[in-house]
């Protein structure tokens, strides 16, 4: 329990069996995250679409989700390369 890696300081990001899960985890993550953005920015565009009667709404959130994942995509990948050097 000692030895989980996560008396570092980092998170448990070392090796190991919890430093791959932790890995794993961060790859799950950047495969959900453009898909999530995208799914949950159409879903408030298309409640604002109903709301104010507009029809662009639901396409400028789609596009808003998409630069959220992508920001997430990048802000994890970042992380995770500057962990394994």
């Amino acid at each position: 329990m000692a030895d989980d890696g996560s008396q570092n300081g980092k998170g448990g990001g070392g090796n190991g069996p919890l430093g791959d899960l932790v890995k794993a985890e961060s790859m799950i993550q950047l495969a959900i995250a453009l898909p999530a953005g995208c799914l949950i920015g159409w879903l408030i565009g298309a409640w604002l679409d109903q709301h104010f009667h507009q029809g662009w709404i639901s396409i400028a959130g789609i596009v808003l989700g998409a630069v959220a994942g992508f920001v997430q995509i990048f802000t994890t990948a970042s992380r995770f390369l500057k962990n394994s050097k």
